[in-house]
């Protein structure tokens, strides 16, 4: 009974060692408005950046030690000094950074699109602060990243084809020109090693996001392929020296969503561009973008990081997302490390933002940062100059975001603001681009305050009214409530925080997807006051933020 008794005991512990390493990874690791991830280990930790367009602070910088839980520790552009992007849509700006690690020094490339292009900055601390850009002019195209050995670097790029004479539209090049670490400065030519894609007889378009790794003797370069929508793919080629030749797998891609069925349930769509990276148990992993599309191609949250293990197959490196494509979740064998002060970025969560000593750093403004404009206390919250700029302009409005995370969610806030003219307006704007927004705000009509709901319009001065309610009181606080169910939005309004009235139901989403505002970035709840191109000296105050999410998918 004894030996039974001590090998039962042997037995459970293991098994209860097993449940301990074991880590439940929930995709997206990243939800909402995360897109073009890169990601680098040093040591015990992992540092991911993405895409921020015209969005400041641009390049959000997370940290993980076990690539579930993300803690935002800095962004890369926090400085006015370092770029700004007054004047240019929403869509432009930073497309694709990349992060990589050597010598003590962190490197981040990116592509300040439409300006001077491709640069470089670096830091000692991920945190930052990160150096002024340096910008590579003879990089000409986008999407650059690093790959170091020994003394020297390289970067590689999307760039135009040869001789700069495409063959058909989509058809680019990845090419690759030695940098020096220490000036920063390129040497020599660019070269092409990749033409076209996998098969140029095909003509594969916008092969794109390139990353180059070396293992077992083998320099693997992968790629995006098919343009970032609903074709697209990862692929990947190798080579015995670092400029090739490269060769193709021959079952390219590696991963695809694009062939299953398009009526299946939750689908997860337009997956790639990946970075591999090796997960605290040894194994490789890949990071890559993908979307959740609430009908068709329709989706609000914009393109988000998922994650999938790979497979090495033959010396080729295969993401096995399993039979059905990519999964909501993967198990893995190894502990789960929680961060001390992080929220929660993956499933189902809530939080309340408080604007007590300083905005969380995941909060957004639109192209800058006016410090002068918005101030943070215990007693007020986040109170806002009313500006003139408007969200439907190319400026620096009075606005600051928070990404929506989930198909279906619930955002509130409390709105300290008492309106002195028609012109004077403040609330909360579900915000996709310039032409592209609702707008749930406290005004005044015929001198009675009122709280309207507006819908932007393809005129830049001009937004429509859907519709309106009296308030009781010009100068007390209204509690204001978007909900986002899918493809519509519905809208409340309460005057004591108990009672919600419906303001408006049913508000069409799709007008809001990236499916027909076009470009790259998803929406933002936007805290957001303006005098509509009058000057004013009113303010405007909201007291806290909070934020739901309630996918179905997440539900037991």
């Amino acid at each position: 009974m004894r030996i039974f008794l001590t090998v039962l005991a042997t037995l459970l512990l293991q098994h209860t060692v097993l449940f301990a390493q074991s880590i439940n990874l929930v995709n997206p690791i990243l939800t909402g408005f995360y897109p073009d991830p890169s990601i680098v280990k040093v040591g015990p930790d992992y540092y991911l950046v993405n895409s921020t367009f015209s969005y400041f602070p641009g390049i959000p910088v997370m940290h993980s030690r076990d690539l579930k839980n993300w803690k935002q520790v800095g962004n890369v552009i926090s400085r006015p000094s370092q770029m700004n992007f007054l004047g240019d849509r929403m869509t432009r700006g930073l497309f694709a950074p990349a992060i990589d690690f050597h010598n003590g020094t962190y490197y981040v490339t990116c592509t300040l699109i439409d300006h001077k292009g491709n640069f470089v900055v670096t830091a000692k601390n991920p945190a930052g602060p990160w150096s002024d850009p340096i910008f590579l002019p003879e990089v000409k195209g986008i999407d650059p990243s690093l790959y170091f050995e020994g003394d020297k670097a390289y970067v590689i790029y999307n760039s135009d084809p040869p001789d700069n004479k495409p063959l058909y539209d989509g058809h680019r090049s990845i090419k690759m020109i030695e940098l020096n670490p220490q000036t920063l400065q390129t040497v020599g030519e660019a070269k092409i090693v990749v033409n076209g894609g996998v098969d140029l007889s095909k003509k594969p378009v916008w092969i794109e996001g390139p990353h180059i790794m070396k293992r077992n003797g083998w320099y693997y370069l992968y790629a995006a392929e098919g343009g970032t929508s609903v074709n697209h793919t990862e692929v990947v080629f190798r080579s015995k020296t670092v400029l090739g030749p490269f060769v193709p797998y021959e079952k390219n891609p590696i991963l695809s969503q694009r062939e299953l069925p398009k009526d299946r349930q939750n689908p997860i769509t337009s997956a790639g561009h990946a970075q591999f990276v090796e997960g605290p148990d040894g194994k490789t992993y890949a990071i890559f973008l993908a979307v959740r599309p609430y009908e068709d191609n329709f989706y609000n949250t914009g393109r988000e990081t998922f994650i999938v293990p790979v497979v090495w197959k033959d010396e080729w490196p295969v993401m096995a997302p399993g039979p059905d494509g990519v999964q909501y979740s993967y198990q893995a064998s190894y502990p789960e490390v929680k961060q001390p002060g992080a929220r929660p970025q993956s499933g189902n969560f809530s939080y309340t933002l408080t604007f007590e000593k300083q905005l969380d750093p995941a909060l957004l403004f639109l192209r800058t940062v006016d410090s002068t404009s918005f101030s943070l206390s215990k007693a007020q919250g986040l109170t806002l100059k009313l500006k003139p700029e408007t969200c439907a302009e190319t400026g620096n409005p009075a606005f600051v975001g928070k990404r929506q995370q989930h198909l279906y969610c619930t955002t509130e806030t409390e709105l300290n603001f008492t309106p002195k003219a028609a012109h004077e307006k403040a609330g909360l704007v579900i915000f996709q681009d310039e032409k592209h927004f609702y707008y749930l705000c406290k005004s005044v009509d015929s001198g009675k305050p009122v709280l309207q709901l507006f819908k932007s319009t393809a005129e830049a001065k001009k937004m429509e009214l859907l519709t309106q309610a009296p308030l009781k009181s010009a100068t007390a606080r209204v509690q204001l409530r978007t909900t986002a169910q899918g493809d519509t939005y519905s809208f409340h309004f309460s005057e004591n925080g108990k009672a919600w009235t419906l303001l408006k139901d049913k508000v069409d989403a799709r007008f809001l997807s990236t499916q027909v505002a076009g470009g790259f970035i998803g929406c933002l709840f936007g805290m957001y006051a303006t005098s509509s191109g009058q000057p004013s000296t009113n303010t405007a105050s909201f007291q806290w933020l909070k934020y739901a999410g309630n996918d179905p998918v997440y539900k037991k």
